[in-house]
Formats: structure tokens, C-alpha cells, sequence
């Protein structure tokens, strides 16, 4: 009896990227492209109808970002290996990623071939981050209390921190709101909040340790 083909499901809200990947899936010998969705939730209406053995997503969605389409997903198919495919700074949001239930992130710049290894990785119940990346998170782990721990972003719950990055890459309130399809005043409230947890004095003292956070993040070495 032939070995059943293992399927992917792929989820991002850009068209092109989404007919790239179900490609590039059909073209691994034993894997099949099942089905694919343009926001969390059409993922999770899909998820519902049918589990496949591995779920790619991006970060920015439409509605429920990438991290909550994470929780939600396992929610309902515990277990499920997911890849996160993103634009974003892997040093940023892998560990989140991972802490999340995911299996695996890749960013979207990096050579098929090493799309294809970590797709295979995952769905073989492996984890799957960029060599650089695992040193980090080694790194991380050989200090009490963790990276994020020291620094203190570690209070932030998703959101706040997805915001808190905005911040601190100059985005203004319009932009963030625009970007995560969220209102003006609920970013707000998810500003304040994070001067509350950080116990900084203003939005000016927020804004200046998002950026400070940011930059020096980026500048530590490979």
C-alpha cells in the first residue's frame, strides 16, 4: 500500500505568497498542499473541516495575528506542527513564536531550499529556527530569568509587545491601528498598559525605550 502523502495547509493574506508556498509544497515528494486561507479566520473554519500535518501561517493577519492563530489553532488540533513564514525579524519573534506551541520559524526571505527543510523539519516533529537564532535562544536560557526577563518586555502579552515593537520603529498611532485593524483608542489603552508594566513616566519615555529596545536588538551580534 502506497504511504499516504503528508498535507499542508498554508495561511497569509497575500495571494501571490499563498499560491508560491502551495507550490512550492506540491513540489516535496510526499507532501500535498490541502487547503489555504487569506486570514485567521478562514484558517480556523478550515481547520475545523479538515487537521492537516502541517500549518504554515505568517505573522500579520488580517483580524487575529499570527500568535493568536497559534493558540487558537492548537486549541482545537493539540499537537499540530506549525511554521511561522514571516517578514519579521526572527529575533523578535521566534522565541514568542515558540512559546506559543509552534514548531518552527523561518523568515520569508531565506532560500527555498531552506523552506522546504523546515517544513520537512516540523513535520517531522522537529523544531526549526536559523542556526543563528538557536544560539540566541541557548543564550537566553544561560541567564536566570531569560532574555526578555532582563530587559522586562517579558510583561507585555502578545499584542502589547507586537505594538511595543511598532513603537519602536517609529510607527505612529494611525499606522499601528491600521496595521493590526485595531481602533485608535484600543491602541490607546494597549499603550498604557505598557507603561504600566514597564514603569515608564509618559508616552514619551515609552516611546523612547521602544526604540532604544528595537535598535539594540538588531545590533546584537549574529
Amino acid at each position: 500500500m502506497a504511504k499516504k502523502n503528508r498535507t499542508v495547509a498554508i495561511v497569509d493574506d497575500h495571494t501571490m505568497m499563498r499560491d508560491g508556498l502551495a507550490q512550492l509544497v506540491s513540489g516535496i515528494e510526499g507532501y500535498d498542499c490541502c487547503w489555504t486561507a487569506g486570514d485567521a479566520a478562514e484558517a480556523m473554519a478550515e481547520l475545523e473541516k479538515q487537521r492537516p500535518d502541517v500549518l504554515i501561517t505568517d505573522m500579520t493577519l488580517p483580524g487575529r495575528n499570527g500568535l493568536e492563530l497559534i493558540k487558537d489553532a492548537l486549541s482545537i488540533a493539540m499537537g499540530m506542527p506549525i511554521l511561522v513564514n514571516s517578514m519579521h525579524d526572527e529575533t523578535l519573534y521566534a522565541q514568542r513564536v515558540l512559546r506559543a506551541g509552534a514548531k518552527g520559524y523561518i523568515m520569508k526571505d531565506a532560500p527555498s531550499d531552506l523552506l522546504v527543510e523546515a517544513i520537512q523539519r516540523v513535520a517531522e516533529g522537529g523544531i526549526w529556527v536559523s542556526a543563528a537564532m538557536s544560539s540566541r535562544i541557548i543564550q537566553a536560557f544561560s541567564y536566570q530569568g531569560g532574555g526578555e526577563a532582563v530587559e522586562g518586555v517579558h510583561r507585555l502579552t502578545d499584542r502589547e509587545f507586537e505594538i511595543f515593537q511598532l513603537i519602536g520603529e517609529g510607527k505612529s498611532k494611525a499606522v499601528i491601528s491600521s496595521n493590526l485593524n485595531i481602533s485608535p483608542k484600543t491602541v490607546d489603552v494597549h499603550k498604557a498598559h505598557i507603561r504600566e508594566k514597564l514603569e515608564l513616566e509618559d508616552a514619551a519615555a515609552v516611546l523612547s525605550y521602544a526604540v532604544r529596545w528595537v535598535e539594540m536588538r538588531r545590533m546584537k551580534p549574529e
